[in-house]
């Protein structure tokens, strides 16, 4: 089974998507997490604030950090192994990295609540 770990940093609660102002950017990669996880992929999300012990007990990202500061983070592994540091993968390279294709809102048409959209199609 393939496996999708986000090492974040510290954020308001677990995905950051709490307060008046949400970040399109943690929005967009909340979408493709729960596209990914339909799709029978695992999916660990870490968080600085509510998950101080994965990144210590991690030792590449024990290492980064210590090497770069926690400017490297968000860091994105795929398999134990690092596919990103300092910003989230696009939902291209996600998708590609997990064999997973882009579906159009031509393609299938969207049901409310059940994917999310950006750009030009829906991920569901």
């Amino acid at each position: 089974m393939s496996k999708l770990t986000i090492f974040e940093p510290a954020m308001c609660c677990d995905t950051g998507l709490c307060g008046v102002g949400v970040d399109p950017e943690l929005l967009r990669i909340s979408t493709i997490i729960n596209t990914l996880k339909k799709q029978g992929i695992e999916v660990e999300r870490y968080n600085l604030s509510s998950a101080p012990n994965a990144f210590v007990q991690n030792i590449q990202i024990k290492e980064i950090l210590n090497k770069e500061g926690i400017k490297v983070l968000p860091v994105t592994m795929v398999n134990n192994k690092i596919i990103k540091k300092s910003g989230y993968p696009t939902s291209d390279e996600l998708m590609s990295l997990f064999g997973i294709t882009f579906i159009s809102s031509e393609e299938e048409p969207k049901k409310s609540g059940d994917c999310g959209c950006s750009g030009g199609g829906c991920f569901c």
